[in-house]
């Protein structure tokens, strides 16, 4: 019979065959076996499942149910090898995280975000457009954030209008259309990205940092804080300001909303409501590009 860690092991690579990345979770059960040999446990028992899920003490119960779920799903898998496993039942650490209701921003807040990425301050005039381009692209194509962190510039066709994102969901890849106005605003960009840094080595990522390279998830929630704060947008809860940027693509019952032209933003839980101590500002597709006149979107 394998040993728990080697179990582990054959269990994430069955995983990741099938599409799923599990990167918290790979730590998390590591830092289980970890735990369960200090404990020379051959085998998974409630007791030391709930224990090791309950040994972080400052964070919030959605953290230990979720680190206990990690135990939960590896246990059943496990538990074909060995019938001695005990399966973490879904009620051990009852937790229902709350979901706040969703707040739709209108046309002239995304304007005044666009317009306040614009006047942000740099020593070569480029992180104003990068974050121009950034936040601009992320409200008309229903990007998530980090498939917009991790576009190149080969995968930016503006000849036909098209977006490659490579690695997406489960591996895959897939095509996003621009519109006409959205592929001129990033020809406007990549033409000033080119003057900044000719002769000098830099990333081949669209949006770069000041250092030449790839933005960074830390620095795009800053300067969002940042220029959230400065045009007084907020959380659900009253002086609770949007923290964490993550962009994804609305849901189904949204889709009549954009087939009117509506634009749809969502900040999802002030920080701690969301069940993992951070809020979300979710946009939605819409039908129109954004303007390279300063902040316009439509």
């Amino acid at each position: 019979m394998n040993t728990l860690r080697q179990s582990v092991q054959e269990y994430l690579a069955m995983r990741r065959s099938l599409g799923f990345k599990l990167s918290d979770a790979a730590t998390g059960l590591r830092d289980f076996v970890t735990f369960m040999e200090h404990h020379h446990a051959p085998y998974i028992t409630h007791r030391l499942a709930l224990a090791w899920a309950k040994q972080p003490s400052a964070v919030q119960p959605a953290e230990w149910a979720r680190r206990l779920s990690y135990v939960r799903v590896f246990a059943r898998h496990r538990s074909a090898s060995d019938p001695r496993t005990q399966i973490p039942p879904v009620g051990l650490l009852p937790y229902r995280p709350k979901r706040a209701r969703p707040y739709v921003y209108s046309d002239q807040e995304i304007h005044d975000l666009l317009s306040a990425a614009l006047k942000l301050r740099d020593n070569d005039g480029l992180r104003p457009w990068v974050y121009y381009c950034l936040f601009g692209l992320l409200s008309v194509s229903g990007l998530r954030l980090g498939e917009a962190k991790n576009l190149e510039l080969r995968d930016v066709d503006l000849e036909t209008g098209v977006l490659t994102i490579r690695g997406a969901k489960f591996g895959k890849s897939r095509l996003v259309p621009l519109h006409a106005s959205t592929c001129r605003v990033l020809a406007g960009y990549i033409a000033r990205r080119e003057q900044v840094w000719a002769g000098r080595s830099v990333s081949s990522y669209l949006f770069l940092s000041g250092w030449g390279n790839r933005l960074d998830n830390g620095e795009i929630h800053r300067t969002f804080y940042t220029l959230s704060r400065q045009i007084g947008l907020r959380g659900v809860a009253a002086g609770q300001p949007a923290q964490c940027l993550g962009i994804a693509e609305a849901a189904a019952d949204e889709r009549p909303r954009r087939a009117r032209g509506d634009r749809v933003v969502h900040v999802v839980g002030p920080p701690g409501e969301g069940g993992d101590g951070t809020s979300q500002l979710r946009v939605a597709v819409t039908p129109g590009g954004f303007s390279a006149r300063a902040g316009v979107v439509g």
